[in-house]
């Protein structure tokens, strides 16, 4: 899982050396804890650390458990990219909205990530599913370019984007961010990776430039990223168009036979 290989990243730790007590050898979070202590890099495994759940000391003289303070409400101001989500998300929900929700079979993109994988030579790029999505999104818009544009209501005047500027949302400590893709018509796969990498390395250290965030055509929200299978987002403004995309999921689906077989599957 993610949080498997990034506590084996974060020790420095090569996963085959793990013994995994999953199910079919697989490596669980407690087995890689258990071997970082084992080799010095935890100063205690995980069991110990458990032992001492629950071993709380009450207070002297019935003193409160919790400060006063703990109850307290507090108003935190809102700043820079979480002031601007709440402008724009209040102005996008009195635009009318329209929900279409789809489910597509993805046997052949997770094959197609496969081989990209395998063939592989760059331990720097690491594919995922998103960027396929993004660029089956740009082709689907070179078939419907009305997707691909922005409403002008001063002139009642609706303007086609030459661009495919695909912009993908990203949660950050500083809030939500929309940082966009430029040009991904003209973009491989390979490209398209490369520049999701930076755009969500610069969103992470806050340090995307005006022109990162500035410029999209038409929005995809990655809930899947979060194990979320669908969603309704609302419109990012003057856009009109967004995408939602839910997790990848091995579901049990019928043919034209009525014979029961296993479908990757994506909302």
């Amino acid at each position: 899982t993610p949080a498997v290989r990034h506590l084996v990243k974060q020790y420095g730790l090569n996963i085959d050396d793990i013994q995994g007590t999953g199910r079919d050898g697989r490596v669980l979070k407690e087995d890689v804890l258990n071997y970082a202590a084992s080799k010095g890099l935890l100063q205690e495994p995980p069991s110990a650390l458990e032992e001492k759940v629950g071993q709380v000391e009450l207070p002297e003289g019935g003193k409160p458990l919790l400060d006063p303070q703990f109850y307290e409400d507090k108003r935190i101001p809102l700043r820079g990219y979480q002031r601007a989500m709440v402008k724009s998300m209040s102005l996008a929900a009195k635009v009318p909205h329209f929900h279409y929700l789809e489910e597509i079979n993805c046997d052949a993109l997770v094959q197609l990530k496969a081989s990209f994988q395998k063939e592989n030579k760059d331990h720097d790029v690491k594919h995922t599913f998103l960027p396929f999505l993004i660029k089956s999104l740009s082709l689907a818009l070179s078939k419907y370019p009305l997707l691909n544009s922005s409403f002008i209501e001063e002139t009642n005047e609706v303007t086609l984007k030459g661009f495919h500027n695909i912009g993908v949302a990203m949660a950050t400590e500083q809030g939500l961010v929309v940082p966009s893709i430029k040009k991904v018509q003209s973009l491989s796969i390979l490209e398209i990776t490369k520049e999701l990498s930076r755009l969500h390395e610069m969103a992470l250290q806050n340090r995307l430039s005006t022109n990162d965030i500035t410029g999209g055509t038409i929005t995809l929200s990655n809930i899947g990223a979060i194990g979320g299978k669908f969603g309704s987002p609302v419109l990012n403004l003057p856009e009109v168009a967004i995408i939602a995309l839910g997790r990848i999921q091995k579901l049990p689906r019928f043919d034209d036979e009525e014979n029961v077989y296993p479908s990757s599957t994506i909302n």
